[in-house]
Formats: C-alpha cells, structure tokens, sequence
C-alpha cells in the first residue's frame, strides 16, 4: 500500500520539497492587504499533508499556505 502523497502544479508537475514555483495567478492574501502577482517566484515549498496545499515564505508573508491549482513549477 502506497500512502505517499503525489503534490503535482497546474500543468500536472510533481512538486517536492524545496521546490520553486511561479504563480499563474493573482491571489489575495487572507487577513492582510497583499496582493501576489502573477508571475511571482517562490523559493523553497515545503509540502504538507495535502496534495492541493504546499507551504512557503514570501517577502512580506511568512508561514502562507497555497493551493497547488495556482502554481507552476519554476
């Protein structure tokens, strides 16, 4: 039985940790008043438990959860 969890980006990409990943999109961001632009790189994902969700840093929000529809492997 294979409990691994797969974490692929918009164009099916599998993902691992310290990746770096491109937004395809603009997306709010929850409780402040950023906004990510698209095309913004992100530097060294962590994945979680969940495959449609990766963990990362950006300049001004630390500790920011994205949804893997969103992103395109660098």
């Amino acid at each position: 039985m294979n409990d691994e969890i797969v974490v692929k980006d918009s164009n099916g990409t599998v993902l691992s940790d310290g990746d770096s990943v491109t937004l395809i999109k603009d997306l709010k961001v929850k409780g402040t008043s950023v906004t990510l632009k698209r095309g913004t790189l992100v530097k060294n994902i962590r994945l979680g438990d969940d495959e449609d969700l990766i963990e990362c840093n950006v300049d001004k929000v630390k500790g920011l959860v994205l949804r893997t529809e969103f992103l395109k492997k660098a």
